[in-house]
């Protein structure tokens, strides 16, 4: 698939593609992770990502890795930071509920500049809620989720082979920028099956880590990682480090798919299983001669303004936004566009997917009248 990485076409393919097969997601996932170098996971049940659990616990030990169900997602977070401060390749997996108790962990982990990644596969809340699809979770993805000020990288596939490329990607960018990275899958991509290439796998050792902590050698410097600065100058040459790091990835890691949108009336978008039921009510739409395409973020964090923006300046005449949500990414929609042009939102509530219909009447509705359909959304 072509996709926009920073506004450049590339072409963005599993390392060392193999033979198709047919898997289901959360499968696919492990076994990209263990192609890519993961040999540690610390997790604890929950659905709809069991299987990611139940495949590592299985798989791991085959190839000299480490897999621990945890008693909890608080100690499963503590142990990935354990991991990663000793410079391996780790990996925990949770669904919606399960990462809000892994949010203090998370933003230690963050502070210690250590790379991981973390998996969200996402379900129906607030609360407990149900264990259907859902795209609920993208303020707590996007904006923090816990405390203090920090970004995670937010990588959102809609298929299973996107889903395996951008597990690759992940361990590559956490090491590359010592920072934290989330794969948010809704349920719907977890559990489906497709077919998929998986890369070979990488050489079992990790790369040695200059910052990572290791038994000290006679005459070596002592190491240590810590995530408290006590004065505020301190703190605050941290918080500017960091600030740089977030800037240079915001410049050099934004990655979007544009799908007939050049030259559409109306750009949708959309992420995750709501894009690819979007693209099929594009594709009927143009069938029918009606100009419509989708932007579709990849990365969520750090997202594609500059590319919105630029689609707002052009002929487009409306924005639509779909979401498995009461809508949250609308609101970065709402601020890439400004007031350049009428921004209206469809969501599905309840851990329903959308259909392709439905898609296509809001599409049709928001064209027939842009700036006063009953979806118009304004942040402002």
């Amino acid at each position: 698939m072509a996709l926009d990485v920073a506004g450049q076409n590339v072409a963005h393919e599993a390392p060392h593609a193999a033979s198709r097969e047919l898997m289901k997601g959360n499968h696919a996932l492990c076994e990209a992770a263990i192609r890519a170098g993961c040999r540690y996971y610390f997790g604890y049940p929950i659905t709809p990502q069991n299987e990611v659990t139940e495949h590592m616990a299985e798989r791991l030990p085959e190839v000299a890795g480490t897999f621990l169900q945890a008693e909890s997602e608080v100690a499963a977070i503590n142990m990935v930071f354990g991991a990663a401060a000793c410079g391996q390749r780790v990996m925990t997996s949770s669904s919606s509920p399960g990462i809000s108790l892994k949010q203090e962990g998370i933003s230690y982990i963050a502070t210690a500049e250590l790379p991981a990644v973390i998996v969200n596969v996402m379900r129906c809340g607030p609360g407990l809620g149900n264990i259907a699809p859902h795209q609920g979770d993208y303020f707590q993805a996007t904006k923090g989720g816990g405390h203090g000020d920090y970004r995670l990288l937010v990588l959102a596939p809609d298929s299973v082979q996107e889903l395996a490329d951008l597990t690759y990607l992940s361990f590559d960018l956490a090491e590359q920028y010592r920072i934290p990275a989330m794969i948010l899958a809704d349920g719907t991509i977890g559990q489906m099956m497709e077919g998929v290439e998986l890369g070979g796998l990488l050489p079992k050792t990790a790369t040695p880590q200059p910052w990572a902590l290791r038994i000290r050698q006679p005459g070596e410097k002592s190491r240590f990682l810590t995530t408290i600065h006590l004065q505020p100058p301190d703190m605050a040459v941290l918080h500017q480090h960091l600030k740089d790091k977030y800037e240079a990835i915001r410049q050099h890691e934004i990655r979007y798919e544009k799908f007939m949108a050049d030259d559409a009336d109306l750009v949708v978008v959309a992420y995750g299983t709501s894009s690819r039921v979007c693209r099929s009510a594009i594709r009927n739409l143009r069938a029918r001669g009606v100009k419509v395409g989708m932007l579709r973020p990849i990365t969520l964090w750090p997202f594609p303004y500059a590319a919105l923006a630029d689609l707002a300046r052009g002929s487009s005449r409306a924005f639509l936004v779909a979401e498995m949500s009461f809508g949250q990414m609308v609101e970065d929609v709402a601020l890439a566009i400004a007031h350049d042009k009428p921004l209206h939102f469809v969501g599905k509530d309840g851990g329903m997917l959308f259909e392709t219909d439905e898609l296509e009447t809001a599409m049709q509705a928001v064209l027939a009248d842009p700036d006063g359909a009953p979806t118009r959304f304004s942040l402002f």
